[in-house]
């Protein structure tokens, strides 16, 4: 109460003198339509023609909206200025309006047989900055949907990353405190890895704690649904669906696509042993495994989680010894559990009995999305006998 008393005095007397502490500036909106012009002001009457350009020109605690309409790229979008922990900035739909971003003329689309994206061009979005909010946005066409290294702090929302010629969003590098919220990512491939490489969302090659994904829906991709190929750090995954990854829709000559539901480590004891945490999750009819350590040998925790007619095995997790499963479903796969030394208890296999469900219609669960974004709820593979094991979402 004190101080700001001396506060209160020391204004007034400035006033007296004529001296005004500097008003803080408001954040700034910048509009971009597909009829705007990039030498207007960027105004909601006036806007920007190019997500680029109202880019370049946001700043910290900004906002960049962009009206409906579908964005032909030539060159790639680049997001290389950040925010701040208290003044982000938001790239955002404006007002639930469909935005498109096409980067079909996009080099790499698809690349050569055998060749590497340069760094700088993966990506319709290319993303190397920390404290932005992302949402509402739908990528498409890209040499990767959104490419995103040493990125720190983020938040990516309800956004869609569908049909692109290499994983639809790649988190990578040292990138930590990230949130990936509700995504549907479907439908990428890679002919320039004989699609062995597109994974609907994939966080991997590299490091960085506190990374989450949450209500992801992951479905069709050529290689895997979620990959976390050799990244270091504890993945935490929640109400998040993987299915239908791994076949060639493609006519991909030389197939060489994994079919992973989820894949959460590195390959055969050799990758690094990381951590991940797993629950009220679901992978159905991928063309491999539901669930995979991939020889990952950290302390990964899958609980209430279902595994639903896979090709291979539900549960693959004899990577190493520390993984832990608790209250999971396996119905339906060729092989309900690869246990190793890893440890299991309450799950649906050591239960044993028969497991009748309330629903196996993907109508509710795969359809449109609430209104705030979330997967709607359904009993889909939810067991009727009314046993708190595997997923409900």
């Amino acid at each position: 109460m004190r101080a700001r008393r001396i506060m209160l005095f020391v204004a007034a007397f400035l006033a007296v003198l004529g001296i005004h502490a500097p008003a803080r500036a408001a954040a700034t909106t910048l509009y971009v339509a597909t009829g705007g012009n990039d030498s207007n002001a960027g105004t909601l009457t006036a806007p920007l023609a190019t997500i680029q350009k109202a880019i370049s020109l946001v700043t910290a605690g900004g906002t960049v909206a962009v009206r409906g309409g579908t964005y032909a790229l030539t060159t790639n979008i680049q997001i290389t200025k950040s925010g701040t922990s208290g003044s982000p900035i938001t790239l955002t739909n404006y007002g639930g309006e469909k935005v498109v971003i096409d980067g079909e003329a996009l080099g790499y689309t698809p690349g050569a047989v055998g060749s590497t994206i340069p760094s700088a061009q993966r990506g319709a979005v290319h993303m190397e900055a920390s404290y932005w909010r992302i949402s509402g946005l739908e990528i498409v066409h890209g040499p990767y949907g959104v490419y995103c290294a040493g990125c720190n702090n983020n938040t990516f929302e309800r956004l869609i990353t569908r049909d692109n010629y290499e994983t639809g969003f790649q988190l990578q590098g040292s990138s930590a405190n990230n949130q990936i919220l509700n995504l549907d990512s479907y439908g990428n491939r890679d002919p320039r890895k004989n699609g062995e490489s597109a994974d609907g969302l994939g966080i991997k090659e590299g490091s960085g704690s506190g990374n989450i994904v949450r209500g992801t829906r992951l479905w069709n991709n050529v290689d895997d649904g979620f990959d976390a190929w050799m990244f270091t750090s504890p993945i935490t995954i929640q109400n998040t669906i993987a299915y239908g990854n791994g076949y060639n829709r493609w006519g991909i000559p030389n197939f060489s696509g994994d079919g992973n539901g989820l894949k959460l480590g590195g390959s055969s004891g050799t990758g690094p042993a990381a951590a991940h945490a797993i629950s009220n999750s679901m992978a159905w009819g991928n063309a491999a495994h539901g669930f995979t350590d991939n020889g990952n040998t950290g302390a990964i925790t899958i609980n209430r989680s279902t595994s639903y007619q896979n090709v291979k095995t539900g549960f693959d997790v004899d990577g190493g010894s520390k993984t832990k499963l608790t209250a999971n479903l396996a119905l339906g796969n060729a092989t309900a559990v690869a246990l190793g030394s890893s440890t299991a208890t309450g799950n649906s296999w050591n239960i044993g009995g028969s497991w009748p469900l309330l629903s196996t219609s993907t109508s509710t669960i795969a359809g449109p999305r609430t209104a705030d974004g979330s997967i709607p709820s359904s009993n889909y593979l939810v067991p009727s006998n009314g046993s708190a094991v595997g997923a409900k979402i």
